[in-house]
């Protein structure tokens, strides 16, 4: 009985964690409003080091089409420069020495209708996660079931 207790604990997890992947998935989409989760996770070449974005730097957006990235080390901003272009999010980052401003450009109509295909596609795929986490356990209900090692109420 406590190995159907540890098999639905472990799908109740891999669920949550199909979920929040959805979740952090869905931050990154660029919508109408700067938002930080956009290039927080980005990769830097810092020394030689791949590191998120958000560790050597703070991301704000103090406007609604503005994000503002102030580097802890000002030796790294040519490298958090290149990383933002290579992030190619539809605007030139833009550095002053100090700090890098996005100005984010407003969103056509076309590019709308991408993000909403794009986003329904990322939700479709956290359902068939939780789906396939879902199918995984109710074989293995099933295979012990027929193996007689549960009864059919403990199933």
């Amino acid at each position: 009985m406590a190995d159907v207790k540890d098999l639905l604990g472990d799908a109740e997890h891999r669920m949550h964690q199909a979920v929040e992947a959805v979740r952090k998935d869905l931050g990154t989409v660029r919508t109408g409003r700067a938002n930080p989760s956009l290039v927080e996770n980005l990769t830097v070449d810092y020394h030689g080091v791949p590191m998120p974005l958000n560790q050597l730097a703070s991301v704000t957006a103090p406007e609604a089409r503005l994000l503002v990235v102030q580097p802890w080390d000002r030796g790294a901003l040519p490298a958090m420069e290149k990383a933002l272009l290579r992030a190619d999010m539809g605007a030139p980052p833009n550095s002053d020495g100090t700090v890098i401003r996005i100005a984010l450009p407003a969103l056509t109509e076309e590019r709308r209708r991408d993000l909403v295909r794009a986003s329904r596609k990322r939700v479709e795929d956290g359902r068939v996660a939780v789906r396939n986490v879902r199918r995984d356990v109710n074989d293995k209900l099933r295979g012990q079931e027929k193996a007689k090692e549960l009864s059919q109420d403990e199933s």
